[in-house]
């Protein structure tokens, strides 16, 4: 049967063999239809996951192994309600897949490997053009707290490593090293990340806008957690997280970051502050007085009993208004225009 799934799938994006059937028939393929930013009305086709049985695979990973490689089509992979205890990876060569749940707290995918962070992430993104849309990823190691003893270890719920992909109302939770974002440019609208120790790091070109930004670093007391982790190899490197309209909460204490690299850059930009941030905001780590110049730690417009600036790292950027417009713009992450068209539009959402 998996075979049977693969062949149709192929000639649907290949041949243009449109099958267009209701969800209601389990074990075909449904078509479905979006519009860009401006651009014409096009049919993409849907894979459908249920775990009852009920759609054409009972797996996420199951759906994404059928997609043809090299795939130069968008197709849906939409995972109904439930519980997947699965390690998703949508590998290089699988772009233009629009990963589709049934909300936030609704679909979520389970897995609790651990250390290893290359390979430990229960969902790995590496190709370009993927879109992700209301769903959550869980890193069950270490979180809930609650739930286990385990040891706190590096515990990713989502490495991203492809360019040109973007997640709507997606839930990344863990504890350390939550959200691996890599590198490429990303675009993170109201989604809820949540962790403890360096929970949002690596070197991507990003923006997080109206997402909830959750500390859990009780458990750490009377020690601060880290929200960041941003890496930059040199001055002339693209990447940067930007927090524009975002809100910081939780329990606990945790500095805004500390750098992963000596060139890190992270801008909080009117987003709200509450007291789990420390006063000192950043943490220079081990790049003393030498390197200290290098970081690009920012904030601009904040607000909240966190945001109060006059007790921050005397080495914290002040940003031209300028070099904070280019930032916050769009075209930071997207001067082409590929967002507009994407399998869904978040600039309209």
């Amino acid at each position: 049967m998996e075979l049977l799934h693969r062949f149709v799938v192929f000639l649907v994006l290949f041949m243009a063999f449109g099958m267009s059937q209701s969800y209601g028939s389990a074990r075909r393929l449904h078509s479905a239809l979006w519009r860009g930013g401006g651009a014409a009305m096009t049919k993409y086709q849907t894979i459908v996951v249920d775990q009852s049985g009920n759609g054409n695979y009972t797996t996420i990973q199951a759906a994404i192994d059928a997609i043809p490689t090299n795939n130069m089509q968008w197709i849906c992979v939409y995972v109904k309600e439930g519980t997947y205890n699965e390690q998703v990876k949508i590998p290089m060569d699988k772009p233009m897949i629009y990963l589709k749940g049934a909300g936030k707290r609704k679909t979520n995918v389970v897995w609790d490997s651990h250390k290893i962070i290359e390979h430990d992430a229960t969902f790995s993104c590496e190709a370009d053009e993927i879109v992700v849309k209301s769903m959550t990823f869980i890193n069950s190691y270490n979180y809930p707290l609650s739930n286990n003893n385990n040891k706190i270890e590096s515990a990713l719920a989502a490495k991203i490593t492809g360019d040109k992909s973007a997640f709507y109302r997606v839930g990344f939770m863990g504890v350390q090293d939550t959200l691996w974002d890599s590198r490429g440019r990303h675009y993170f609208k109201l989604c809820s990340i949540r962790g403890a120790v360096d929970f949002i790091m690596g070197s991507g070109q990003s923006i997080y806008e109206r997402c909830t930004v959750s500390v859990i670093a009780g458990f750490l007391a009377p020690q601060p957690g880290f929200i960041t982790a941003q890496s930059r190899d040199n001055a002339n490197h693209p990447g940067g997280f930007v927090f524009k309209d975002c809100n910081v909460v939780g329990n606990g204490t945790a500095y805004l970051g500390r750098p992963w690299r000596g060139f890190a850059r992270v801008l909080f930009y009117n987003s709200t502050l509450t007291n789990v941030v420390v006063p000192k905001g950043w943490l220079e780590g081990d790049f003393l007085k030498s390197t200290m110049d290098d970081l690009v730690f920012a904030e601009d417009g904040c607000r909240g009993e966190g945001a109060n600036t006059s007790g921050r790292a005397y080495w914290e950027k002040k940003m031209s208004k300028d070099e904070v417009r280019r930032l916050t713009s769009m075209s930071y992450i997207d001067e082409e225009g590929w967002m507009k068209n994407q399998a869904f539009n978040m600039l309209s959402s």
